[in-house]
């Protein structure tokens, strides 16, 4: 009689609880929530633990090799630059421009976002003669680089140590 009572008891909750999931606003279906106060003591055990591990942790006596000191490369200042492209060309006219059009808009900002919005929006038709420029530029470039590099293995170009600028 006992196992008949429980079996009972059984198909009455999962009914009850499935009636409830229906109708949410019966109190049977309240959930009940555990909060964990945590006191002052909880708190400080916790903290100490985090310490208590730092200190047990093996301390390597050299850095890890992403912090070490980057080396110092020198930079020739004799090496010829590289040219900037077609967008930077079309900026300095763009700039020109939209501060004669708009003197009252000074930030860099807002220049730099109406430049790029209105590249984007041109055509390539439009855009060649930037581009024109700067293939004109990057061959006078290529061929700055050339020579450089020719001087710099006859060693013509040898920089003592006292002669950079950039020396420390």
């Amino acid at each position: 009689m006992a196992k008949k009572a429980t079996k009972a008891k059984k198909s009455r909750s999962s009914s009850t609880s499935a009636a409830s999931a229906n109708n949410p606003s019966t109190p049977s279906n309240r959930k009940m929530v555990l909060r964990v106060k945590s006191s002052e003591k909880m708190k400080r055990s916790a903290q100490q633990s985090v310490v208590n591990e730092r200190e047990k942790r093996p301390t390597s006596k050299s850095r890890p090799k992403s912090k070490q000191k980057k080396k110092n490369t020198r930079i020739d200042a004799k090496m010829p630059k590289k040219p900037p492209t077609a967008f930077f060309y079309f900026l300095e006219d763009f700039r020109k421009e939209f501060q004669e059009q708009n003197p009252d808009i000074k930030s860099m900002r807002d220049i730099g976002r109406a430049c790029g919005e209105k590249w984007k929006t041109m055509t390539y038709e439009e855009k060649v003669k930037y581009y024109d420029i700067a293939t004109e530029k990057r061959a006078e470039f290529d061929r700055a680089m050339a020579e450089y590099i020719k001087r710099k293995e006859n060693g013509e170009d040898q920089d003592t140590e006292d002669d950079s600028e950039f020396g420390e």
